[in-house]
C-alpha cells in the first residue's frame, strides 16, 4: 500500500533508457544517425535553411511566394514554407479549423556561437598569412585555440554571383587554426583569468605560409593565398567586403561513450531543437489546427535584424498564408496570434558531475531523463524571461502523459549563478501561450557540445505530440 501511495503522490523522473524495448532502442539510434548526418553537413544558418527546404520540398511543401504569384488556392492538409534572406525559415501545415482558433507552433534558432571573418580580414605578418575574426555569440575564447577549424560561408560578387565556400570538412581538405602560446613561455599568460588569457583581437586564423615567387611583390604569402582563392573560387580581396564567412570547428558529429549513448557535435545549441522540430513537423499530416515551425537566425546575439525573431517575418508570412486561405483581416491575424500556443524549442544545461556547485540538484536537467521544460529562463530575479502560466504547464503535462513522453523540468543553474534567454518572450508578446522546451546539454557554447540520444528522441516525440494535441 505504501508503494502504491508513493507512486501516486511523488513525481519520479525516470531514466528514459530503462523504458525502451529493443524496437524502441533501434528507433532511438536510427533517429540519431539522421541527426548526426545533418549536424555534420549543416554548420551555418544558410546551410540549415537550404537543407531543410530540400527535405521539405521532397515531402510536398510548396514555396509561399510561388503560391501567391500563381494565385494557387490552399486547403486543409496543404504544406507551405517561406524563407527570408536564406537564413530563416517557417513551415506551415494547414489545419481543418479556422486560423482564429489559434495555431500550434514550434520555434527554434539555427545560429550558433562561432567566429566571423571581419570585412577586411586577410593580412600578412612575419611571413604568415592570417585571417582576422570577430567572435559571434557567447563563447569562452580560450576554447577556440589550437583546434582544427573549418571555413563555411558565401561570397557575393559585384555582379550578384554567389560563391559557396566550405573548406576543412573533407578528409582531403586543409584545416585552419588559431595558435596558442606554448606552455614553456606562458608564465605571464597563466596568471591571467580565463576571460583574459585569450583576447578577442588575438583570435586570428593561420591560413598559409608559402610566398609567391615574385621578387618585387610585398606581402608575398598573402598574395599567394589570394592567388589560390582566385583560382578556385574566382574571387578577389575586395570580395571579402560582401561575404559572410564563418569559422567553425572542423569535423563530423560523433558518437560519445562506450555505449554510444551520447552525441558530440558542434552547434547542438540550437540546431538540436531545430532538427527535432523540423522532423516532428514532417510527421503530422492532417492536423485540426494549423501547425507551424519557425527556425530563426540571430538568437545568440539578441534575436535582432531582418532574420531574427524580433523581425516581422513570422507575422508577415502568417498574414500571407491566411490571405491565400481567404481568412485574412488585421483583426483575424491578431486573434490567431493571441490564441496560438508555442514551444520555444531551445536547449538547457545538463547536470555535470565535474561542476556540481553551479546546479541545484532538485531543479536541474539530467541526461537520459527526456525533454526538458523550463517554465522560465532569464537570470537572477527571472530578468528577461517568459514565465509560462500554470494552466499551460498543466496542459503540457497532460499531453506528455498521453503520449508516454519522458520529460523533466529544470532551471538554468542556481539562482544567482548566471542565466540565459530564448525567443520565448518575443512570441509571448502576441499573448500566445509559450514555454521553453528542449534538450539538455553539457559543454554548451563550446566548440563541441554533448547531448543524450534518448533526450534527442524524446524531444522529437514531445514536439510531435504537442503539434497534434495542444
Amino acid at each position: 500500500m505504501t508503494e502504491e501511495i508513493s507512486s501516486k503522490l511523488i513525481k519520479k523522473y525516470e531514466n528514459a533508457w530503462e523504458k525502451y524495448s529493443e524496437e524502441d532502442l533501434n528507433k532511438v539510434f536510427a533517429f540519431s544517425e539522421g541527426y548526426k548526418s545533418f549536424m555534420s553537413k549543416c554548420k551555418t544558418e544558410r546551410e540549415c535553411v537550404t537543407e531543410f527546404i530540400n527535405l521539405a520540398e521532397a515531402q510536398g511543401y510548396k514555396n509561399l511566394h510561388k503560391i501567391i504569384s500563381e494565385k494557387t488556392p490552399i486547403k486543409p492538409g496543404d504544406k507551405i514554407y517561406a524563407s527570408s534572406k536564406g537564413k530563416t525559415l517557417v513551415l506551415y501545415t494547414i489545419g481543418t479549423e479556422s486560423f482564429e482558433e489559434g495555431i500550434n507552433m514550434l520555434g527554434a534558432h539555427i545560429d550558433s556561437p562561432r567566429l566571423d571573418l571581419k570585412q577586411n580580414p586577410l593580412y600578412e605578418d612575419s611571413d604568415l598569412a592570417m585571417l582576422d575574426t570577430h567572435y559571434y555569440g557567447g563563447i569562452k575564447k580560450y576554447q577556440w585555440v589550437a583546434i582544427p577549424l573549418a571555413i563555411h560561408g558565401v561570397v557575393v560578387k559585384k555582379d550578384g554571383t554567389v560563391v559557396n565556400i566550405v573548406i576543412g570538412e573533407d578528409d582531403n581538405d586543409p584545416v585552419f587554426c588559431i595558435s596558442d602560446l606554448l606552455i614553456h613561455l606562458s608564465a605571464d599568460q597563466m596568471t591571467k583569468t580565463l576571460a583574459k588569457g585569450i583576447e578577442g583581437e588575438n583570435l586570428n586564423l593561420l591560413v598559409g605560409s608559402i610566398p609567391i615567387k615574385d621578387k618585387d611583390e610585398k606581402s608575398k604569402v598573402k598574395l599567394n593565398v589570394l592567388k589560390l582563392l582566385n583560382e578556385k573560387y574566382d574571387i578577389t580581396e575586395e570580395d571579402f567586403v560582401s561575404a559572410e564567412i564563418e569559422v567553425v570547428p572542423a569535423g563530423k558529429a560523433r558518437d560519445l561513450g562506450f555505449d554510444r549513448s551520447l552525441v558530440m557535435a558542434y552547434g547542438h545549441d540550437d540546431r538540436i531543437c531545430s532538427y527535432t522540430s523540423f522532423m516532428a513537423m514532417l510527421e503530422v499530416k492532417n492536423p485540426k489546427k494549423t501547425i507551424a515551425t519557425l527556425l530563426v537566425d540571430k538568437e545568440e546575439i539578441g534575436s535582432v535584424g531582418a532574420t531574427g525573431a524580433h523581425s516581422k517575418f513570422f507575422e508577415n508570412s502568417l498574414a500571407e498564408v491566411m490571405d491565400v486561405a481567404g481568412q485574412y483581416s488585421e483583426m483575424k491575424l491578431r486573434r490567431t496570434l493571441a490564441n496560438s500556443k508555442m514551444l520555444s524549442s531551445d536547449v538547457t544545461a545538463a547536470f555535470d558531475p565535474n561542476f556540481p556547485a553551479v546546479m541545484e540538484k532538485r531543479n536541474c536537467a539530467y541526461f537520459g531523463k527526456g525533454v526538458v521544460f523550463a517554465k522560465y529562463t532569464g537570470s537572477r530575479g527571472k530578468s528577461g524571461c517568459n514565465d509560462a502560466n500554470a494552466e499551460f504547464m498543466a496542459e503540457i503535462r497532460r499531453i506528455m502523459e498521453m503520449h508516454n513522453v519522458s520529460w523533466q523540468t529544470a532551471e538554468l543553474g542556481k539562482v544567482d549563478q548566471g542565466g540565459g534567454g530564448t525567443i520565448a518572450y518575443i512570441t509571448a508578446e502576441y499573448g500566445m501561450e509559450v514555454i521553453d522546451c528542449g534538450v539538455a546539454l553539457q559543454n554548451m557554447h563550446a566548440p563541441f557540445e554533448v547531448a543524450s540520444k534518448a533526450d534527442i528522441y524524446e524531444t522529437a516525440r514531445c514536439y510531435e505530440a504537442f503539434l497534434i494535441e495542444a
